[in-house]
């Protein structure tokens, strides 16, 4: 396939192709870290996209007229290249290449994720930046895969690319496309403690449903310290009340109230959290740097759905 790579056919040296999370999806899968199965629809096909249109003529020339001292201009930019890239149709044999490997991950509902090229370098971190959408089936992957494309063009995302002087270099985007884990808890864990620093401690956070609710800061997630080294050991535990959760219903995602006797429950046993801090350690060993990781955990497994480097240290 001209325009798709398994993860398993990718590992870091292919940022260039795949973008930091696909990149890293890949190398991930690669060293045995428990990945839920995916694709990602390469760059290559975002910029034969633009170029059979002539959509980057369009892209170079609106750029230009981006004041960031202007809010207005950054907004009127975005707006009309996202518009133009909605216009279009997504090549046929691009789209025949996303639906077969849609076909051959036999999951009715999948999570697609935008991966910049010039992504999650230790200097720089598209995440946030760029759109993300949960619970999508087939009949919608193409056109998902679309407004990942244009997602690029957010006014979030044109600011940063001024901010970090990207403006004339080339960036482009791949798209993940992975199977949606359906998450009984979730959450995020940094391999340094992200307030204090301190190398010998990790901390994990988790909520209910799907880890959407800790991203997104809709939730006050239960906080757990471990002290790193070959048996973590757990040093501190915060445990927040938390009475709303994200979950799928159908092609949709939806805050629910959590059931009154969880609410307040800790998410995650004790032994649980000491098996994800041994394969939250494993990546952080593997890739050599601090790694703030996305993971979920659905019928008694965990699994990892995103890692990049902590930029902020």
């Amino acid at each position: 396939m001209k325009f798709i790579k398994k993860f398993e056919e990718l590992d870091m040296k292919d940022i260039k192709i795949a973008g930091g999370k696909g990149a890293s999806l890949g190398e991930m899968t690669k060293v045995g870290i428990p990945v839920p199965p995916g694709f990602v629809v390469l760059s290559q096909a975002f910029e034969d996209f633009i170029r059979n249109y002539h959509i980057d003529v369009e892209i170079d020339a609106q750029l230009k007229k981006v004041n960031p001292k202007k809010v207005s201009t950054v907004e009127k930019v975005s707006k009309f290249l996202r518009g133009i890239i909605s216009q279009y149709e997504v090549p046929k044999d691009i789209q025949k290449e996303i639906l077969s490997a849609f076909d051959k991950l036999s999951a009715k509902y999948v999570a697609v994720r935008s991966s910049a090229t010039a992504e999650d370098s230790r200097v720089a971190s598209w995440a946030g930046e760029l759109e993300s959408y949960l619970g999508v089936d087939r009949k919608k992957v193409v056109e998902t895969v679309k407004k990942c494309w244009s997602s690029l063009f957010t006014p979030r995302a044109i600011f940063y690319r001024i901010e970090k002087k990207l403006h004339g270099k080339q960036v482009s985007v791949a798209v993940v496309v992975q199977k949606m884990v359906e998450s009984e808890v979730a959450g995020v864990a940094f391999t340094v403690h992200p307030v204090t620093r301190d190398q010998t401690q990790m901390v994990i956070e988790a909520s209910w449903g799907l880890g959407e609710s800790v991203v997104s800061g809709q939730v006050t997630p239960d906080t757990y310290v471990i002290e790193k080294g070959k048996e973590p050991k757990i040093i501190d535990i915060n445990i927040n009340e938390q009475r709303t959760k994200i979950i799928r219903v159908g092609a949709k995602t939806k805050i629910v109230k959590v059931p009154k006797k969880i609410a307040s429950k800790q998410c995650l046993p004790n032994q649980k959290i000491l098996e994800l801090a041994k394969i939250c350690q494993e990546i952080e060993d593997h890739y050599g740097f601090p790694c703030d990781i996305e993971w979920a955990y659905e019928k008694k497994k965990f699994y990892i759905v995103q890692s990049r480097p902590i930029t902020t240290l």
